[in-house]
């Protein structure tokens, strides 16, 4: 048995800077069964971002006009290229990981994969590593219902590996995954349907951002089926697909391929957890308290498997929770930190803190400043009008308490917002701002200047 001050079980956005930082003080054992670098880096926000931005890039040719500008041909989308492309970025990303962890004397790299043998034993390729402390970052993958198993698929994994473009993709699943990659394959040259079982695009938002969002996408050309109930699919003779379901009558479309886009699960199945006394919840979750810890004392779970949070940078956020209640400090907790994300079609969405949905329902009294982004000169000549900003007020506190950006820099404005709420600062702060103009982020001041009460 090999002795370690520290285990590790994965080398995602928690694992790898967890890895480099105890190797300061022990030695350090990390151990992944897949590529470095875990979801983002290899199949999540780095290479679905550089589709994004080659999607864009056709968006920009085919619109040249618009703009004034004659291009003798249209585009085209070179898949294998587009391929190369990523495969070069995230490359780099995880040829610097590995040789970060070669270059430590104190960092040990296992490839393979790891299970519990009791709390403080993980065996890995037929060895057996113990530790005081052990992290568990093992992510998580796309779910796959038994009942689309019998029928090709793709996942936003596997997709990513292809460089044959989807004649017609039907995209099963009506949220963030589904929309970005709807969106992305439409803009590069193929017919594209989403099928979502509820009655409209990402749920978890308000409703007038779902139909922004739905009038983003048809206006691409993009189709979607809402209220679609038992989705079945089928092969047919020629390879082709199709999806059934039914709405207020049966509906039935045929395509090329289906990607499916219906949720995530965590990687938890394969760390032999009955072994071991860490609870974990129905939903196979590790448990977890506000600073990362699980029941068992020593034991940490961070990132997409303890269900805390599904991004990048929360998983970055559970690292520095746990490594702060390391030092001793505990000045960081879960429980302190703000939503915030962003659902990255074009435009974006940059979204902080509560909907309106939320805010009524925790009895809030709530102002709402709103600003269309046809009101907005700069995102007028852009040409890129479509969309909103939009802030949660409290009445009484005049505390932002939630905010989105859907439209042109979105995604980046909105961190705006984000640092004002974690300052606790009220609205009028930004409000009597000046800002540089022409911008699209000078407009979120005079939204300000204009709040309607909404209960």
């Amino acid at each position: 048995m090999k002795q370690y001050d520290y285990i590790i079980i994965g080398s995602g956005q928690a694992g790898t800077p967890m890895a480099f930082s105890l190797a300061k003080s022990g030695r350090v054992a990390i151990i992944e069964k897949a590529q470095l670098g875990g979801t983002c880096v290899n199949n999540g926000c780095i290479p679905t971002k550089t589709y994004i931005a080659s999607a864009r890039k056709m968006w920009d040719i085919s619109h040249a006009q618009d703009y004034g500008v004659d291009l003798p041909q249209s585009g085209k989308a070179n898949m294998q290229k587009i391929k190369e492309r990523k495969e070069a970025i995230i490359g780099e990303d995880r040829n610097g990981i590995e040789k970060g962890f070669q270059d430590d004397k104190n960092i040990t790299l296992y490839r393979g994969e790891a299970h519990f043998v009791n709390d403080y034993e993980i065996a890995v390729n037929g060895e057996t590593l113990t530790a005081k402390n052990i992290f568990i970052n093992v992510g998580s993958r796309p779910r796959v219902p038994e009942m689309y198993q019998h029928t090709p698929y793709f996942t936003n994994e596997n997709i990513l590996q292809t460089t044959e473009l989807p004649e017609h993709l039907i995209i099963i699943g009506g949220s963030f995954i589904g929309v970005e990659f709807a969106q992305m394959f439409k803009r590069f040259g193929s017919k594209v349907t989403i099928v979502e079982r509820g009655p409209r695009l990402i749920k978890v938002e308000d409703e007038d951002i779902s139909q922004a969002v739905a009038d983003i996408l048809k206006s691409d050309g993009i189709d979607i089926i809402l209220n679609a109930d038992d989705i079945q699919t089928l092969q047919n003779k020629d390879s082709s697909i199709t999806v059934n379901a039914t709405k207020d009558k049966s509906v039935s479309v045929t395509g090329s391929h289906i990607l499916l886009a219906i949720g995530r699960m965590p990687n938890t199945d394969t760390l032999q957890l009955q072994n071991t006394n860490i609870k974990v919840n129905e939903r196979s979750f590790v448990e977890v308290d506000d600073y990362g810890q699980t029941n068992v004392a020593g034991i940490f779970a961070m990132g997409d498997c303890n269900g805390k949070g599904a991004f990048t940078h929360t998983s970055y956020h559970d690292y520095q929770v746990v490594q702060s209640f390391l030092s001793g400090s505990k000045t960081r907790k879960i429980s302190d930190r703000i939503t915030t994300y962003g659902l990255f079609t074009d435009p974006p969405l940059g979204r902080v803190g509560m909907t309106k949905k939320e805010a009524l329902q925790k009895g809030y009294k709530i102002l709402l400043a709103h600003r269309p982004m046809t009101k907005i000169n700069r995102a007028k000549a852009k040409g890129e009008t479509k969309g909103f900003m939009q802030a949660i007020i409290d009445a009484d506190t005049h505390l932002f308490l939630g905010a989105c950006v859907l439209g042109v820099g979105g995604d980046e404005i909105i961190s705006a917002l984000t640092n004002l709420m974690y300052a606790k600062q009220p609205y009028t702060v930004l409000r009597d701002a000046v800002h540089i103009h022409p911008t699209v982020s000078e407009l979120l001041p005079t939204a300000l200047e204009d709040l309607t009460p909404l209960n």
